[in-house]
């Protein structure tokens, strides 16, 4: 079996998805768990692009022992100079640098003639692997370029000391048989292309991207980039679970297979859904909570004569928890751990035992509390272990007829405040009287409840985008009141840009 190296670009393309804005502490738990997942590459951030993105490149590269650590930089000095600055710590590292390719991005963005373009690509390979020994190129747009000018960038990209070459289909825009044609006539008739590893980078917009991503490998690309769950801008990126398994699956078709460890992947990808402020589909190929379900009888019938008349997968070997321990108010915090743990959550000791006074006060109320329940404490607990303030009580005045009025108490090093404030409705109002305590002026940029399982005592879960200055942060909060579990949310969200 040839290997098919995995280039996660979850921290850098993934937190490109709208809405989505991973705190530094966060950067760094994803990074450790991809390097445990056994991703090749850990494409870490857009150095240029920011001080938050070098610092949380710097910051992964300290803590990332197995993976390469990957910078991205656009053919501008600057950007490589800053990507090689923040991959000083990194134990191995690569410089990521592209440009666009195509005649309507090289006309409408780059304002380049393809001559400049080449010129471009082969000064910043050359800058690029000056500062670094592991360089990939990355033609943008690749899939609506003109092929003899692809020839030639790329072979000037292997003249200059590019070691990976990346083939990106940036806006999903190719069909799969003609994805495979590109990969194929590349191997055909770049000259040196068989001295580096060929990569791909599918986008999802048509559905495609695994689809043309697998076509890809088969046709003799070494490399796949992709996302966990798919995230990314637009539509997302490739999902790397889908990658991963549709080579494992299918490992005698493709010849190849990665060494992700695979019980793991369950893990992973709940943990990064949590901080990201997305769940996964329920019917999300792979990890969906309906993927292991059977509902006809026809199919239940089957699987309890043999697994294999309906699944082509095992679940324990995806790292899918069975729901044999029931927890509820006699069980012990080992057990909340050992569940967060399956759930792929994992809490300091001070966030296990707020999530375990948490959970006691639910199993109090609730009859039974399922794993949704717990997940949805734990996510916020994951939030809350940053917490500068924390909410003491709230009073509310509200009606249809009169103007909503709140009292807030928060408590910070011991200290507590009260102040009160008015608002377009109970929600509003304890916001901003929240706004009065912690000094910030804020601004709410998305709001999301939802119940979290069935019934009139089900938890309510409320997700929170709060906006101060040019920072977006995301809480979120759980709580059988909704009021309550609002000021949670908007206070996870207060305490993470504080801590920024």
């Amino acid at each position: 079996m040839e290997h098919v190296k995995i280039f996660d670009t979850t921290l850098r393309d993934g937190e490109q998805t709208p809405g989505v804005s991973f705190h530094l502490n966060e950067k760094v738990e994803i990074a450790k768990a991809l390097d445990k997942l056994g991703v090749d590459v850990i494409e870490a951030g857009f150095a240029g692009a920011s001080k938050g993105d070098f610092e949380a490149i710097r910051a992964v590269g300290a803590v990332v022992h197995s993976a390469v650590v990957c910078a991205l930089a656009r053919c501008v000095d600057s950007d490589i100079l800053a990507a090689a600055e923040s991959l000083k710590e990194a134990q191995k590292k690569r410089i990521h640098v592209f440009i666009a390719t195509s005649p309507i991005h090289m006309e409408a963005k780059l304002n380049m003639a393809p001559e400049a373009v080449l010129k471009a690509a082969d000064h910043a390979v050359r800058l690029a692997k000056s500062l670094c020994e592991d360089v990939e190129f990355s033609c943008e747009d690749a899939t609506r370029s003109e092929r003899d000018f692809l020839y030639r960038i790329i072979q000037t990209a292997i003249d200059a000391g590019a070691a990976t070459i990346n083939i990106p289909d940036t806006v999903g825009y190719a069909t799969v048989s003609e994805y495979g044609d590109l990969i194929k006539s590349i191997i055909e008739n770049v000259p040196d292309v068989k001295n580096i590893t060929l990569s791909v980078h599918c986008h999802d917009d048509l559905g495609l991207g695994v689809a043309t991503s697998l076509e890809g490998v088969r046709m003799g690309a070494r490399q796949v980039e992709c996302t966990m769950n798919g995230m990314g801008e637009r539509a997302g990126n490739a999902a790397l679970e889908e990658i991963v398994m549709g080579l494992r699956v299918r490992k005698a078709y493709y010849g190849c297979d990665t060494q992700i460890n695979t019980e793991r992947l369950y893990k992973t990808s709940r943990r990064i859904a949590g901080f990201a402020g997305l769940d996964v589909p329920p019917n999300k190929a792979i990890l969906g909570a309906n993927a292991f379900q059977h509902q006809s009888g026809i199919h239940q019938h089957g699987v309890l004569k043999n697994r294999e008349t309906y699944e082509i997968m095992k679940p324990e070997a995806l790292g899918v928890p069975d729901n044999t321990m029931v927890l509820g108010k006699l069980s012990g915090r080992h057990a909340l751990k050992d569940r967060a743990e399956q759930l792929g959550l994992e809490l300091s000791p001070e966030a296990l035992k707020a999530a375990f006074e948490r959970f006691k006060e639910l199993a109090d109320k609730k009859k039974s509390v399922s794993d949704r329940d717990i997940m949805a404490i734990l996510r916020e607990q994951g939030y809350t272990s940053l917490a500068s303030y924390k909410l003491i009580s709230f009073q509310i005045f509200s009606g249809n007829k009169m103007t909503a009025t709140s009292t807030v108490c928060l408590e910070k090093d011991g200290v507590r405040e009260i102040k009160a404030a008015w608002g377009t409705g109970p929600v509003d109002a304890c916001f901003n009287a929240m706004d009065l305590i912690t000094g910030l002026t804020c601004s709410l940029e998305s709001f999301n409840l939802k119940a979290v399982t069935e019934g009139q005592d089900a938890l309510g879960e409320v997700t929170v985008r709060v906006k101060s200055g040019d920072t977006v942060m995301l809480g979120r909060g759980v709580s059988t009141d909704i009021i309550e579990a609002s000021c949670y949310a908007y206070l996870n969200a207060v305490n993470r840009l504080l801590d920024e």
